[in-house]
């Protein structure tokens, strides 16, 4: 370059004379000529003779200050996310876009013009672009974290997450002289048949159902559910298998039903229904049999078909119990002959 040399700034930029990595004179928009009181501080360092036309050699760098808008970000493989609520990991895509504008052309200069022999916007954003994607996993699982926020509703919160985002990030756009304008998440992904997900969504509903029945009806529903499976399985399995199964699955069910009437008791309205007669399963030869009725039951004693050790259940005993035990029966094993009459 020489005195005399035409220099041509368009709008929105910035020219900078660079030398020996210094940032020395700067030239706004228009069009100058370059003079040695214009390049002042350039002038000092080259020891051009003054008014002269001597060639001198200083790189030249246009800053431009427009904003970048519209560039595209995404995960380029799935992050691994654990959900604070439910604590299953479950791999997750984000994909959104991020504007940017030099705030500082010195600082930018500076730390870039070093490491490249030109720099551009594509470049910047391929930087950026990775340094964010490099944080981003964990920005993302300290507010999920912070807020409780579950994987499954992540995309209701997407504005606060962003918002959240670009504040930890300026502090690392500022150390190139660069304003983060804008972050958006424009949609965070899951794959709908991948297990872990699947599972994820399995639990959340247990969960709701939880909140909807109560504790105790809840656990109530729990324990039919077992014993409705325990009872397809007695042919399977087995008839001594099958009522064991029954009687583990019937274990606290009866407990839990007689404080749920107990509940409840104090809130009936009218007339009580009319009772329903009560029916018997008993085990013989160790298959499940029934329901009987009492008198049924009644006639298998007197017959010998069921003894005092037979085993019996019916709605709201918590296990199966020897025949004896219960109340209604016992009386029939206590029966014995009269006395013999005395002899003459």
């Amino acid at each position: 370059m020489r005195i005399g040399t035409q220099l041509v700034v368009y709008a929105g930029q910035t020219a900078y004379f660079v030398k020996g990595g210094k940032v020395l004179d700067s030239f706004g928009p228009g069009t100058h000529t370059i003079k040695t009181e214009n390049i002042p501080l350039l002038n000092k360092l080259i020891n051009l003779p003054f008014g002269g036309n001597s060639p001198f050699q200083a790189e030249v760098w246009f800053v431009n200050h427009l904003a970048v808008l519209d560039s595209k970000w995404g995960t380029p493989t799935p992050i691994q996310l654990e959900d604070p609520k439910y604590e299953i990991i479950v791999p997750v895509r984000a994909f959104g876009q991020f504007g940017m504008r030099v705030n500082d052309d010195k600082i930018l200069i500076e730390n870039l013009v070093g490491n490249m022999a030109t720099f551009t916007v594509e470049k910047i954003e391929s930087y950026f672009k990775g340094m964010m994607m490099s944080h981003f996993n964990n920005i993302l699982s300290d507010k999920m974290n912070k807020d409780g926020i579950s994987i499954l509703n992540l995309n209701s919160h997407l504005t606060d997450i962003s918002d959240y985002t670009r504040g930890v990030l300026q502090p690392d756009f500022n150390k190139y002289g660069i304003k983060l304008e804008n972050f958006y998440i424009m949609s965070i992904n899951v794959p709908e048949n991948d297990p872990s997900f699947i599972k994820l969504k399995e639990a959340k509903e247990q969960v709701a159902k939880l909140k909807l029945m109560g504790h105790s009806l809840y656990q109530a529903d729990r324990s039919f559910g077992v014993m409705e499976r325990a009872a397809e399985n007695e042919g399977a399995v087995g008839g001594a298998i099958g009522i064991g199964m029954g009687m583990n699955a019937g274990t606290g069910f009866g407990g839990q039903m007689a404080g749920l009437v107990g509940q409840n008791m104090n809130a009936q309205v009218g007339p009580p229904p009319i009772p329903q007669s009560t029916t018997y399963y008993v085990a013989i030869n160790g298959q499940q049999q029934g329901p009987f009725d009492a008198n049924t039951i009644n006639g298998y004693i007197q017959n010998g078909h069921v003894n005092a050790d037979t085993l019996v259940w019916k709605q709201g005993m918590p296990a199966w119990a020897k025949m004896s035990s219960l109340p209604e029966f016992a009386s029939m094993f206590q029966s014995c002959p009269p006395p013999l009459p005395p002899t003459p």
